[in-house]
């Protein structure tokens, strides 16, 4: 076991120092964008974005169509899919081969292409007027704090339209649960989603690639901000009480027989598949997931509207109330090497400004990030109302996960769910691999 589980951690140190090195060779200074020229006075302007959304690609081709035909710079937006993304990321940096723009992604991945410079710093940007289209959470979401457990310089690599949040998902025919009425603790929502299971198209599922965030969501019953912060760099222990506490959830999911075929799905098609089944198949009553599925919903099968989203219920335990974790969602990166690079930013500027966040909100089924159309009171699809609900009430935490812990708490879920691990088995697991990122 424990060779197994050094040999895990080391290999997951190795893949990700590995990628920093090779993104790092690429780098060189980080060069602010030049303020004498604008995408308005350059003239045959052709602005490369990489997209990792499927769910808001239609938007998107609307959005540079538009301001192409108002600005004449034209924006191609290339989108290889969720799964291809992150690789095609890596390819186009080895070969100094980078898009003018493209998607954020978890802070994980994309830390090793911020450390390269890959990525333009809009701190004095951010400073002035344009800060006006975020609230102050999301860009604190979205700042790199000094000291900060991945390395990244600080600074604010990316800005984002989109408010993501965290929560349930569910369709009252197949799990039961009325969205008038839900569950109220942890307990009752288990003995519900126990109970859906026993019919084929019941229970409950959660890819592995988001028990990381659903362990975190859990473990906000009983504990702050701060000590999920510093649990993330290291000065507070996974084997406290409040993980242990978050972990055995999941270990009385599948003691009740609540867990859908028993097993937690792993792999990198490990989300899509989870979605699949719940939004197309509908062989499944409710999952965890992120507020942008309720976009691949709507993409992927737009006639099937009798879905709801809610928050995690409160444990009966709880020292405070739960709150999602915080995680900005869809955004921006500019590459300060490209050939335009303030015609990049004049664009960014522009496609995050409250006009197109509200065509965001309203064709992609997002949450926007604009105080402006969050006070205005524009009205959310039915299935978002749980997801913001739980977006009024995140966790602001600078710190994030370790690709090593990511890693383990993927692995050793899984584990803890087919009965090869128990829950101190996997703290002391988890622990190890943090102990390994420092």
């Amino acid at each position: 076991m424990n060779r197994y589980k050094d040999r895990r951690i080391a290999i997951a140190a190795a893949a990700t120092a590995a990628i920093a090195l090779v993104l790092t060779g690429c780098s060189g200074g980080t060069p602010a964008a030049t303020s004498s020229a604008s995408a308005t006075a350059e003239k045959d302007v052709q602005l490369a974005f990489l997209n990792q959304s499927r769910g808001q690609e239609a938007v998107l081709n609307e959005l540079a169509k538009k301001y192409g035909e108002q600005t004449g710079v034209t924006v191609t937006i290339d989108t290889p899919g969720p799964v291809d993304y992150l690789p095609k990321l890596q390819a186009d940096a080895q070969s100094k081969k980078m898009p003018d723009i493209y998607s954020s992604f978890n802070p994980v991945s994309m830390a090793p292409f911020y450390k390269a410079g890959w990525a333009l710093d809009l701190t004095k940007e951010l400073k002035g007027d344009w800060s006006k289209d975020f609230t102050p959470e999301v860009l604190k979401l979205a700042t790199f704090a000094k000291g900060n457990n991945l390395g990244v310089k600080p600074g604010i690599y990316t800005v984002h339209w989109e408010n993501q949040a965290y929560g349930l998902i569910s369709d009252s025919k197949n799990s039961g649960i009325d969205s008038a009425n839900p569950p109220k603790s942890v307990s009752d929502l288990i003995k519900q989603l126990a109970t859906s299971n026993k019919d084929a198209n019941g229970g409950f599922s959660v890819a592995a690639s988001l028990t990381p965030q659903f362990v975190q969501y859990l473990a906000s019953n009983w504990l702050t901000d701060a000590q999920i912060n510093d649990t993330f760099a290291g000065k507070y222990k996974w084997t406290s009480s409040g993980w242990e506490k978050a972990f055995q959830v999941i270990a009385d999911l599948k003691k009740a027989g609540a867990i859908q075929g028993g097993a937690i799905p792993g792999g990198q098609t490990d989300n899509p598949t989870v979605e699949t089944n719940f939004f197309t198949k509908h062989s499944v009553g409710t999952i965890f997931d992120a507020s942008p599925g309720v976009s691949v919903a709507h993409k992927t099968a737009p006639d099937y509207t009798s879905f709801f989203s809610m928050s995690l219920p409160k444990a009966s335990d709880a020292k405070y109330t739960p709150r999602s974790p915080g995680v900005p969602g869809k955004g921006a990166v500019i590459n300060p090497r490209g050939q335009h690079v303030q015609a990049s930013l004049d664009f960014v500027k522009w496609l995050t400004a409250p006009a197109q966040q509200a065509v965001f909100a309203k064709e992609a089924y997002i949450i926007p990030t604009s105080p402006e159309l969050l006070k205005s009171g524009s009205k959310l699809p039915d299935s978002l109302t749980g997801f913001a609900a739980a977006a009024k009430n995140q966790q602001v935490i600078p710190n994030t996960f370790s690709a090593q812990v990511t890693d383990a708490i993927n692995r050793d879920v899984q584990s803890l769910v087919l009965g090869q691990m128990t829950v101190k088995d996997l703290l002391a697991d988890v622990q190890s691999a943090q102990d390994a990122s420092q």
